[in-house]
């Protein structure tokens, strides 16, 4: 694992806490593949909506943010919102 797999993981563990209501409740799991990464990021059922926004807008921003921290390495970083 990465430098900059453990920060792109970090990242995200930390702005999913500072949106949800049960911040002990999120986990990101990190799954390594040749051409990219995965991150699943699970939250308590309560908190989805507050992850994903309204039309999906905070979800589509968080991976946003993501796809232009990895940009340098040339490895597709995606995001997963499990339920």
């Amino acid at each position: 694992m990465k430098v900059n797999t453990i920060m792109e993981k970090d990242f995200v563990e930390y702005v999913a806490k500072s949106l949800v209501d049960n911040p002990s409740d999120v986990s990101v799991n990190l799954v390594e593949g040749e051409k990219s990464t995965i991150l699943e990021l699970r939250v308590a059922p309560d908190d989805i909506g507050k992850v994903i926004g309204k039309h999906g807008r905070i979800a589509k921003a968080m991976r946003t943010l993501l796809q232009a921290a990895t940009a340098k390495s040339g490895k597709h970083t995606v995001l997963e919102i499990l339920d």
